[in-house]
């Protein structure tokens, strides 16, 4: 299956035509009707990824698993021993509150 193909199925999925989905990317008129013939760039996957929720690597095929992945969210021991070393005498519930505010910063990082 190509990516063209891969798209056009989790479009249908979602509940939009690909003329939708190039218009939600805010993409120009036909971008991903082009990716038939053309190899997009990336950074339009990364796009098209975000907005239909999926990984890049299902829609470039590297794998049958269209969940983005989740590792991105996860802390590292590192992150996590910087939430404790702020405070060790914080509550867990503090704790907890910090590594929450550190993983939003996550998410919002990706999205720039």
């Amino acid at each position: 299956m190509t990516m063209f193909d891969r798209v056009k199925e989790i479009s249908k999925k979602r509940g939009l035509t690909l003329a939708q989905l190039n218009e939600k990317v805010g993409f120009k008129q036909n971008v991903i009707y082009s990716w038939k013939t053309k190899t997009p760039s990336v950074d339009k996957v990364k796009a098209v990824a975000d907005v239909l929720n999926v990984s890049v690597d299902y829609l470039l095929g590297n794998t049958d698993n269209p969940e983005p992945s989740t590792s991105s969210d996860n802390l590292t021991k590192n992150q996590k021993l910087i939430a404790y070393s702020i405070d060790p005498d914080i509550s867990d519930d503090e704790r907890q509150a910090i590594i929450n505010m550190v993983k939003e910063a996550m998410k919002f990082r990706r999205r720039l």
